[in-house]
């Protein structure tokens, strides 16, 4: 623990929705105290969880365990409050210098993975990146996977430091505390989806520095044809309601502006979905989902959204 840009102070903030992490903040917690114990206790740390209004008891009864772990908290908030209002909740609770967001639906990979973070480079903003799991053996038929390992080879170390703020995400990274509390997330931001888009636009334009690491989560906990669809209508939502201030920075948003650009294709487009809309949804949730169909039925789905 040498390194130049070493980061001795750090809370681990974790937002959860019905989601079981007691083996990711047990993983957390033995590399945490492993650190102290070569630091001699320079290294001080904790571990936060917060609870954004769980429906799922049987989550919330196992997430209570986090509570018996030194160093470690798990604080049940009543109501839901979105994905802005939790993490900005979470900064000010947070003490420690570094905050490092992880998502509470992951796993970590290796037994480094904390060292790798308090040893990385950046002194402001660091990402580290999403690797993920599984085997098209077992996960053929899942949209999500499908959807996550078409688009990995576009989200590689190399590709994402060549586009910094366009290609970050709130599921693992590390900030410093005061950048973060004066940068919140936009609160605006209730539903699913984009919120770490535009906070990656603030940093830009901030001129807040990213630095990019090897160091991802591992996403190997996909969700049902169903529930992904679901969630995709809910962000392309949330896109079309602040597409002014994300525009540049989505690539449906770029394929939006292209095809607007040509009126009788939008009205193709827009009558296929009416049309066929229903039939495609039906393909996706079903055993046998196809990324084609997804990537036209999110497109009709978009255009076809009303003021």
């Amino acid at each position: 623990m040498t390194a130049g840009h070493t980061k001795n102070s750090i809370s681990i903030l974790l937002p959860t929705y019905n989601n079981m992490c007691m083996k990711m903040v047990y993983d957390l917690h033995i590399q945490a105290e492993h650190l102290c114990f070569l630091s001699h206790g320079r290294f001080s740390y904790e571990i936060i969880v917060a609870d954004d209004g769980s429906t799922n008891k049987d989550a919330m009864k196992a997430n209570m365990e986090i509570n018996t772990l030194p160093h470690c908290r798990y604080i049940i908030r009543g109501y839901n409050t979105g994905r802005s209002c939790i993490r900005n909740f979470m900064a000010q609770q947070a003490k420690n210098d570094y905050l490092l967001f992880l998502d509470s639906d992951l796993a970590i990979p290796d037994q480094s993975f904390l060292k790798s973070y308090i040893e990385s480079e950046g002194n402001d903003v660091v990402y580290g990146g999403i690797t993920i799991g599984g085997s098209h053996k077992e996960y053929r038929n899942n949209l999500r996977f499908l959807y996550e390992r078409k688009a990995e080879p576009e989200h590689t170390l190399e590709k994402r430091i060549k586009n910094k703020y366009k290609d970050f995400h709130t599921a693992n990274f590390l900030i410093r505390r005061d950048i973060m509390l004066e940068n919140l997330f936009d609160e605006r931001f209730k539903n699913y989806g984009y919120e770490d888009v535009l906070f990656g636009k603030k940093l830009k334009q901030n001129k807040i520095k990213i630095t990019h690491i090897q160091n991802p989560v591992l996403f190997d906990n996909f969700e049902t044809n169903e529930s992904f669809i679901n969630k995709s209508e809910e962000g392309l939502r949330t896109l079309f309601r602040f597409s002014e201030e994300l525009n540049g920075y989505t690539a449906i948003l770029s394929l939006v502006g292209k095809i607007n650009k040509i009126p009788a294709l939008t009205n193709i487009i827009k009558l296929w979905h009416r049309l066929f809309g229903r039939m495609e949804r039906a393909w996706l949730t079903g055993n046998n989902p196809n990324l084609f169909i997804f990537n036209l039925y999110r497109l009709g789905y978009f255009l076809n959204i009303k003021q």
